[in-house]
């Protein structure tokens, strides 16, 4: 396994990720895949307070991270992990922190304790914000994204205030680095300069949405990560299953992602990605993949992890047996022809959903 740096620490260039750990995944199953992971040398995980997700619950809230402690206390292998985990912000139905308080410089120093004693641990290695305060253009936002709302001085004022909070948070031993999720180029810089401003910790990841059906993150953000050291941290690098084919042809397999949305009153919509043109699109992407040699599954991992800035792609699974394929698919790499299929493939299926 290779690895990648962020800020003080050396992590896997594959995470895992456990947003289902707690509902879809039950806690031996998620104990078997926590073993899988660090056998195959996957020691960077990666869990948020308000999960597991699909659906979100006051009822499940913090239960990820409570099977990722039991698994610490049962194996004494924290030393073993480099450990991510998420504060909320605020959300519909007050679900996802702490009575729906979100992040604020009063607060933060609480949501780390809460999820250190979930953790069972006395510090986290990289403490991310799950979304900015402001809004964002993720979860297909983007379509009618309105950068209004906010003055410049308002944002950059929390963002002041967070990050002096962090860094007491730091030098008191609980959190080691910071990063951001479903941020843009423009708050990523703008929270760079809180941290010089303030002396707190330097953003040294993103965690945004990314994959070859949905690469919002080509342009500015890339650009971002290269020059400035901030790593993609890339979740749903199979666009919530879609990549695997399962979808196709207007099927929804039993124990699925869009099945168990459906069995909980949603529209088993994928959170907007499950369109016409994303399932054609995927279609595509297995038909290449396999005219190339490659799983699917397999070739988009590999992607990811093959682009020209910094890129970590979180790997997640609701069973043993969608981990073990994954892992087993981690020594494909992309070759120049493989390249240029990709390539070609983007230019036919932009922006799919």
């Amino acid at each position: 396994m290779k690895t990648r740096t962020l800020g003080g620490l050396t992590v896997t260039d594959v995470c895992l990720g456990t947003m289902t750990f707690g509902n879809q995944t039950g806690p031996e199953d998620a104990f078997a895949q926590m073993d899988r992971a660090i056998d195959a040398g996957i020691t960077f995980w990666d869990t948020a307070e308000m999960y597991p997700v699909n659906p979100v619950t006051a009822e499940t809230y913090g239960r990820s991270e409570e099977i990722i402690g039991a698994w610490f206390a049962r194996t004494g292998r924290r030393a073993d992990v480099q450990l991510a985990t998420k504060a909320s912000g605020k959300g519909r139905n007050g679900q996802f922190s702490r009575d729906n308080r979100g992040f604020e410089p009063d607060n933060i120093a609480q949501a780390v304790d809460l999820s250190l004693r979930r953790l069972q641990t006395d510090v986290i290695d990289l403490y991310q914000l799950h979304w900015p305060k402001r809004g964002s253009y993720a979860f297909r936002q983007n379509w009618t994204y309105d950068p209004r709302g906010t003055s410049k001085a308002q944002v950059e004022d929390h963002m002041g205030g967070v990050a002096e909070a962090m860094k007491h948070i730091v030098a008191a031993g609980k959190v080691r680095e910071f990063g951001l999720s479903n941020e843009t180029a423009w708050g990523t810089m703008r929270w760079l300069a809180a941290a010089e401003r303030t002396g707190g910790p330097r953003v040294v990841s993103v965690q945004n949405e990314y994959g070859p059906l949905h690469r919002l993150y080509d342009t500015d953000m890339a650009e971002l990560g290269h020059k400035e050291d901030v790593t993609l941290l890339a979740y749903s690098p199979l666009s919530a299953g879609l990549v695997t084919g399962k979808y196709s042809g207007g099927a929804t397999p039993a124990g699925s992602r869009a099945a168990v949305d459906i069995a909980h009153g949603g529209q088993g919509n994928l959170g907007g990605r499950r369109t016409d043109r994303s399932v054609a699109a995927a279609d595509a992407w297995g038909r290449m993949a396999r005219d190339l040699g490659h799983d699917p599954i397999h070739l988009a991992i590999a992607f990811v992890r093959a682009r020209p800035f910094p890129a970590i792609p979180i790997i997640g699974a609701t069973e043993v047996a969608q981990l073990d394929h994954l892992l087993a698919g981690l020594s494909v790499t992309v070759d120049a022809d493989a390249a240029r299929q990709i390539d070609a493939f983007h230019r036919a299926h932009p922006l799919s959903f």
